[in-house]
């Protein structure tokens, strides 16, 4: 298995779409408003975007194609879901911990105070 700091850093959408999946499988339309919800509307995935980006999760390991559906009536046979692998969960904690080091020097805290107003 790579080492999940080869990774880093991720890029925004990278940490987002990953950060989705590994609260649940999820289809595209799915990791584009749990995104958006959590980055406040900031990040809105157009569907080129996304799909571009869930191909190249796909090739590097870090998600896969999930089996698992909803119930029928809630589910739609043409939706591709995907999931989280082992290595997506790694790097997306390597790339959790790296933030949260960041954010721990005092000099960062206090331009993120500054930029709070």
């Amino acid at each position: 298995m790579p080492d999940p700091t080869t990774f880093l850093p991720l890029k925004p959408l990278v940490f987002h779409a990953l950060l989705a999946l590994s609260e649940q499988d999820l289809h595209g339309y799915g990791i584009k408003k749990s995104v958006a919800g959590r980055s406040g509307g900031a990040i809105d995935l157009e569907p080129g975007t996304l799909y571009r980006l869930m191909a190249r999760l796909l090739r590097q390991g870090l998600i896969e194609e999930s089996d698992r559906r909803p119930a029928p009536e809630a589910d739609d046979e043409r939706r591709r879901y995907y999931r989280i692998t082992a290595l997506g969960r790694q790097v997306l904690a390597a790339e959790a911990a790296r933030m949260a080091h960041l954010l721990s020097d005092p000099g960062v805290r206090a331009l993120a105070a500054e930029g709070r107003g």
